[in-house]
């Protein structure tokens, strides 16, 4: 039986088209080696992330590192796709010529027949998930129309494509039956999926239809972008008990001059009614946002415009990237004068703000009782997570092993104890 390991790299869309491939080659016979396994696998896939710098170097020592494993041996082949392939695919092959092949993004069956070293249709509803089994991240559509200056998403990824309604929901049926309670909704841009299939933006109508299949409880969404935001979608976020009081906005900035020159399609004025909307509407959720610092147009007074505006909203969650200058992106022909060193000054300073606010969140948390899903145990530790949270990026609730007895995947009420700044301790109630 010919096996394969695919090291997949990258955001949770990656994920998916990772389990879409693993799912497809596990059809046809193959057998699949967990990524995490030391045990050596007749081809080794590499889903690879170009987003930033950092991203595109773990991809690389990643490739590298597999490529002498295989020379050692002197068996075995690796294959590399995904977006470092799409972005630098010409100068990688002069520079790695050891890889036994390199394919792009958004095509699984192209990767599916170059492992099977034969044509095989494959089918984009068939998953082998990677995550632990009760939840999954469910792609809605692939690409972006969006022109953010600092983004090279749409040089990879092309255009917004949304998946048919039918596809979406075929999957998530099958996605229940195999016993996942929590859907992730993902897409470069989530809000605009059906544009371009129905003339109109129909993501409300679709996380309606996903609210009525039975065995998912939560329905988390990620990405929302803020221009043009459809009401209807926070009018379902409002009424539908399944999905999370979770809201995911990625808003780099908040200087109007600053987000002009990201092209962003909106100024702090929109973006501050926005939130506001959104906290009238949903006032128990949980506000999660990411920001870039350092880039070109900003300077010391739009650094502090940004610093006030994150000690005055006091996100739940937050992230930060120093800027990366992408060649082919609007911004590069702005070029990048602000010292790295500086970059990452700002990004720490906002962190650490971010400790102190989600530390002061958290003790508010004292005391309650929330409806917790245990992920897995972890040494001493059960460890699960609020419907505030989403996986791998917000707080974690940790439940001590040797108090009790709990199953991952299943709900617990569970009393918060104690809180440090992105964890909470707590015991099951009742």
């Amino acid at each position: 039986m010919p096996s394969l390991k695919l090291i997949s790299l990258g955001c949770s869309k990656n994920t998916v088209d990772s389990e879409v491939i693993l799912g497809n080659i596990r059809k046809v016979g193959w057998k699949v080696i967990p990524e995490a396994s030391p045990r050596l696998a007749d081809v080794v896939l590499i889903n690879t992330c170009g987003f930033i710098l950092d991203a595109k170097q773990e991809s690389i020592d990643t490739i590298l590192a597999e490529v002498a494993r295989k020379n050692r041996r002197r068996k075995g082949k690796v294959y590399v796709m995904g977006c470092l392939v799409k972005r630098h695919g010409e100068e990688l092959q002069k520079e790695i010529p050891d890889v036994d092949g390199w394919l792009g993004v958004n095509d699984t069956q192209a990767v599916v027949s170059q492992i099977l070293q034969k044509e095989s249709e494959s089918d984009n509803t068939l998953r082998q998930l990677t995550t632990p089994a009760h939840y999954a991240y469910l792609k809605v559509s692939e690409g972006c129309n969006r022109q953010c200056a600092f983004c090279a998403i749409p040089l990879i990824r092309g255009k917004h494509i949304s998946r048919s309604r039918e596809e979406i929901l075929k999957e998530a049926r099958m996605l229940a039956q195999a016993g996942v309670k929590e859907l992730i909704l993902v897409a470069q841009d989530l809000t605009y999926y059906g544009m371009d299939l129905y003339g109109k933006r129909t993501i409300a109508d679709l996380v309606r239809e996903l609210c009525a299949i039975e065995g998912i409880h939560w329905i988390r969404l990620q990405y929302l972008y803020p221009h043009a935001f459809p009401k209807d979608l926070l009018e379902v976020m409002r009424t539908e008990s399944k999905v999370c009081r979770y809201v995911d906005i990625p808003l780099q900035h908040i200087d109007t001059e600053v987000l002009k020159s990201m092209l962003r399609s909106t100024t702090r004025a929109q973006t501050e009614a926005l939130l506001a909307d959104f906290r009238r509407a949903l006032p128990d959720a949980a506000f999660r946002t990411t920001l870039i610092t350092g880039f070109p147009t900003e300077g010391k007074a739009e650094f502090e415009a940004l610093k006030e505006f994150v000690r005055t909203f006091r996100f739940d969650r937050l992230g930060v990237f120093p800027y990366s200058q992408e060649e082919g992106t609007p911004a590069y022909a702005l070029g990048d004068p602000v010292p790295d060193r500086e970059k990452e000054s700002r990004a720490q300073e906002i962190m650490d703000m971010q400790e102190e606010i989600s530390f002061a969140a958290n003790q508010t948390r004292i005391g309650k009782v929330y409806e917790v899903l245990i992920d897995r145990r972890e040494g001493e530790f059960y460890v699960g997570r609020t419907q505030y949270d989403s996986p791998e990026v917000d707080n974690e609730v940790l439940i001590r092993a040797d108090s009790v007895h709990l199953v991952p995947g299943n709900f617990y009420p569970v009393r918060i104890l104690s809180a440090e700044a992105f964890d909470l301790y707590g015991e099951v109630a009742g």
